[in-house]
């Protein structure tokens, strides 16, 4: 099942796979790459309550999630997407430090990098929060607008 909600940063479609969110989609969608989507119920609990949390976060309201997520990876990716919600709201880390993070090396921030990057649930699953090394930003799935303005969402929250 799935639903779509306007937000700051453009349309977003938030699926819903046996009661709970598998996904979060940026604009324009993609219909046709094999994921299951199931019919639009804008009704459903899950996506109404995801619904409802991702507006209070876009209004400043909201610092973390409480939502039942599946999101569907490899074990590596899983290990970094949990990773991933530690970094606490209006904080980052870099490629290298969620690296370390899981007992590996530098030499692991590329597949750190790919794996934030096939993150299926980014916003709630916070992987605009990764950063370069050096603090600049780097690629980000919804593009890099999209990224600054969910870390400028949550920096001006902070002050």
């Amino acid at each position: 099942m799935w639903t779509v909600i306007e937000s700051p940063i453009g349309p977003l479609r938030l699926v819903e796979q046996d009661g709970a969110i598998s996904a979060i989609e940026f604009s324009p969608f993609r219909d046709h790459d094999g994921r299951p989507r199931g019919e639009r119920a804008d009704a459903s609990p899950v996506l109404a309550e995801a619904a409802r949390q991702l507006a209070e976060y876009f209004a400043k309201r909201r610092t973390d999630f409480d939502l039942p997520l599946a999101p569907v990876g490899t074990p590596w990716q899983r290990q970094v997407w949990e990773q991933l919600v530690g970094i606490e709201y209006g904080e980052t880390a870099s490629y290298g430090q969620i690296a370390a993070r899981l007992g590996k090396t530098n030499a692991a921030s590329r597949a750190v990098g790919v794996a934030n990057g096939a993150n299926p649930i980014p916003i709630v699953i916070p992987c605009h929060r990764v950063i370069g090394a050096n603090g600049t930003l780097t690629g980000y799935a919804g593009g890099l607008d999209r990224k600054q303005t969910l870390l400028e969402l949550e920096q001006d929250a902070l002050f």
